[in-house]
């Protein structure tokens, strides 16, 4: 550990909440004469503080622990490099446009790598008035399911929910061309293109 690297970033945290060094040490139930030494790189906080410190700054606990946050760089809003979460414990889902640090039920989650479908995988899609219908013969069991489909385009993403013993049959509208993505759940993301 770093304890310069540290010291720097609590500082400048503790500067973006508005916090004095008293302040700070109030809330941790410690002197300011600690936050001041840990500021200049002198020690580092007691190991049962650092969860107060990530929680009062906002901060994963291993970036405060890394000294340093890094910012991603500006996308310029392609939403075509979306990437998708999903918790296997809850099955909750995330999405991000950028490199993001995710996690879920206490574990880290990575990004889902979506798998090209093949023809005997693709969703039936047809155009419907202005609406996508899209279709499939996927089983809907609790066990095994599509949990969710998205349309994704350069600037939107369409994403409707799908629920087990439920027949996948969804309807988006066709505002534009784009990826079309489903997540099964136990084979993963898929995509197709649609036009």
């Amino acid at each position: 550990m770093d304890h310069e690297k540290i010291g720097r970033l609590i500082c400048q945290l503790r500067k973006e909440q508005g916090l004095t060094q008293r302040q700070l040490a109030e809330r941790l139930h410690v002197s300011d004469k600690a936050v001041s030494k840990w500021e200049r790189g002198l020690g580092c906080p007691d190991v049962s503080l650092l969860s107060a410190l990530s929680g009062i700054f906002g901060v994963d606990l291993e970036k405060l622990l890394s000294g340093t946050l890094d910012v991603n760089e500006i996308s310029g809003g392609n939403m075509k490099k979306m990437a998708f979460y999903v918790c296997p414990n809850c099955g909750n889902l995330i999405t991000a446009m950028t490199d993001a640090n995710i996690s879920c039920c206490g574990k880290k989650l990575k990004p889902l790598q979506p798998q090209k479908a093949d023809e005997s995988q693709k969703l039936r899609v047809e155009k419907i008035e202005m609406d996508y219908f899209i279709s499939s013969d996927h089983p809907m069991t609790k066990e095994h399911y599509i949990t969710f489909v998205a349309l994704l385009t350069g600037d939107s993403l369409m994403l409707r929910k799908q629920y087990p013993e439920w027949g996948l049959q969804v309807r988006i509208p066709a505002f534009a061309r784009g990826t079309l993505l489903w997540y099964c759940s136990e084979h993963g993301l898929f995509y197709q293109y649609v036009s």
